[in-house]
C-alpha cells in the first residue's frame, strides 16, 4: 500500500476474490492488479486461493481475500461512483448490475453481493439547490428510478 492512501477498502469473498478483481478491473478502464498473494499450501482447503489481492479502480485502492462464508456484504456498506455522464451512468450500472440484484435510487448488488451506487454528479448538485421546490421536485423523481436518469431528473428540476 502506499503512503498516500491511508485507508483502503478490504473486501471479504468466499473463494471468489480472483474472479470479482478480474471483473471490477475490467469494469472500470483504467482499473488493474497491482499484485495476488495465495494462501500457502499449508493452509488446508485453501490453497492456492486468494489470501490478499491489491488492485486499483478509478486510482482507488482495494484488497480482498477468500475468507470463507463467515461473513457477507450488506447496503450497510457501498461504493459511490460519481459519473460525469449519463453514458457513464449507463456503463457502469450495465457492467455491474449483471448476475446481480437492481436496488432503487441508483443502488445495485453486484453478482458478488457489492454494494454499488451509480450516480450522476449532478444529482447532488441539484438536491442542494437553494430552492426547495426544484430539490424536492429532483428527490422525488429520483425515488421512483432504480438506475438514475439525468434527463428524467434536469426535466423535474427544470418544470419545478
Amino acid at each position: 500500500m502506499s503512503a498516500d492512501q491511508k485507508i483502503t477498502p478490504f473486501l471479504w469473498f468466499d473463494g471468489n476474490a480472483e474472479e470479482a478483481v478480474n471483473f471490477y478491473t475490467s469494469v472500470f478502464k483504467d482499473g488493474k492488479i497491482i499484485h495476488i498473494e495465495r494462501y500457502p499450501d499449508h493452509f488446508e482447503g485453501m490453497q492456492g486461493k486468494v489470501l490478499t489481492a491489491v488492485f486499483e479502480l478509478n486510482g482507488q485502492k482495494f484488497m480482498a481475500i477468500d475468507g470463507g462464508p463467515q461473513y457477507k456484504f450488506s447496503e450497510a456498506i457501498s461504493l459511490y461512483v460519481n459519473c460525469d455522464s449519463q453514458d457513464e451512468v449507463d456503463a457502469y450500472w450495465d457492467k455491474l448490475a449483471d448476475g446481480g440484484e437492481v436496488l432503487m435510487c441508483g443502488w445495485l448488488n453486484d453478482k458478488y453481493g457489492v454494494t454499488w451506487q451509480i450516480i450522476p454528479a449532478a444529482l447532488p448538485e441539484m438536491l442542494q439547490d437553494k430552492n426547495p421546490s426544484k430539490a424536492k421536485a429532483v428527490m422525488d423523481a429520483m425515488m421512483q428510478m432504480k438506475k438514475i436518469d439525468s434527463n428524467v431528473l434536469k426535466q423535474a428540476y427544470d418544470a419545478a
